[in-house]
């Protein structure tokens, strides 16, 4: 539809709105007197800066298809969800290489994946080794973060955004950061002990993330310093949050949110291939896991956590239950704030583009239905 209207409750400020658009383009935007029906409600889409795979798709294989991505891609959609990042964990290096070379190529071949896929983001091998912090990630995979291997980066992915997640404190990691700013990707701390020093000359040059804080370290840390105490004691990172209860306790949740600036927490599902399907086993990388009925994925034969199963839409549902809030005040946690980060384009506002997301509310203000418009 190249033109058209919509009067709904907008998401972002709880007010009653009317949306035009023509040619693809939001003309008008305007907030009424006039209230809409109660339980329809309009915003910006879901933004995931963490998509390892979903519905049943792996991506971290050698023989992923453009038939697969559409399929995850549009499951990722029917959940809210129109703008990810395609992201890769540890493996081999020249194996990292060739498929983000292939899913680039894929990408760029399908119009629906160019709008989808928005970036990438590099989840190791540039990572901590101690155990505990390199997580699910195999620590003899891990590599230095050189300039050449950061180039051969840039050249695949060309002037796509890309989120690369290092520790800092390896071997070359300081230096690492100021080159990746160098060529243009946006930097984020993770699976790391770094020391509150190292941390601090990180951020001193420019923006930095953090990744999903609370994951990525030992189940038991010291009580007097640990890599919590040191990541929140900076102040001036942006912090991922994983909301599906298991990455972080709703305790825990609850108390991040009290002592970080809200504008500085995003949320991302981190999901793998069982985002979006039914228990039972899946491929993530060199890892066969078994999800069961709980949706908890995890490293067979331990505690550790590997990725989530969480969908974007229970991702929304998650955060507010563990905040005890409505579902519209961490909205913009899962949208504009990341795509803020990253430098995207998903406002809701005259002149951008006509996408949004259309909700119906149940009479206790639950999520019923919900569906995404791109005119």
């Amino acid at each position: 539809m190249p033109s058209g209207e919509v009067h709904a409750w907008n998401i972002l400020n709880r007010k009653p709105v009317i949306v035009r658009w023509d040619k693809g383009v939001i003309t008008e935007l305007t907030t009424t007197d006039k209230s809409p029906n109660q339980n329809k409600w309009i915003g910006p889409p879901l933004v995931d800066l963490q998509i390892n795979g979903f519905a049943g798709v792996d991506f971290q294989q050698d023989k992923l298809s453009s038939e697969q991505l559409i399929h995850a891609t549009s499951e990722l959609e029917n959940s809210g969800c129109n703008k990810f990042f395609f992201t890769l964990i540890t493996s081999e290096w020249e194996l990292m290489i060739k498929r983000l070379s292939k899913a680039k190529q894929l990408r760029d071949r399908n119009t629906k994946l160019q709008k989808n896929i928005v970036g990438w983001h590099i989840e190791g091998p540039f990572l901590s080794t101690e155990n505990g912090y390199c997580g699910a990630h195999p620590s003899n995979l891990m590599l230095e973060p050189n300039e050449a291997r950061l180039t051969k980066i840039r050249e695949i992915t060309g002037k796509d955004p890309v989120l690369l997640t290092m520790a800092p404190e390896i071997e070359s990691g300081l230096a690492a950061f100021s080159k990746a700013r160098e060529l243009g990707f946006q930097v984020s701390i993770g699976h790391t002990n770094a020391t509150e020093n190292i941390i601090r000359r990180v951020t001193s040059g420019g923006q930095t993330g953090f990744t999903h804080l609370g994951n990525g370290c030992p189940t038991e840390l010291r009580r007097d310093d640990n890599i919590l105490w040191r990541a929140l004691d900076n102040g001036s990172l942006t912090y991922s949050l994983i909301p599906d209860r298991w990455h972080v306790s709703p305790t825990l949740f609850r108390i991040l949110h009290r002592l970080i600036n809200n504008n500085s927490i995003y949320y991302t599902t981190d999901a793998m291939a069982a985002a979006g399907s039914a228990p039972g086993k899946y491929q993530f990388g060199h890892l066969e896991l078994e999800v069961g009925t709980e949706k908890i994925v995890r490293l067979p034969g331990t505690s550790n956590l590997a990725g989530s199963a969480l969908t974007p839409i229970n991702c929304i549902h998650y955060a507010s239950e563990m905040l005890r809030c409505d579902w519209q005040v961490i909205w913009k946690n899962y949208s504009t704030i990341p795509a803020k980060f990253m430098s995207l384009e998903n406002s809701f506002e005259i002149g951008a583009p006509a996408e949004f997301v259309e909700i119906k509310t149940s009479p206790n203000n639950s999520i019923d239905t919900i569906s995404i418009h791109s005119h």
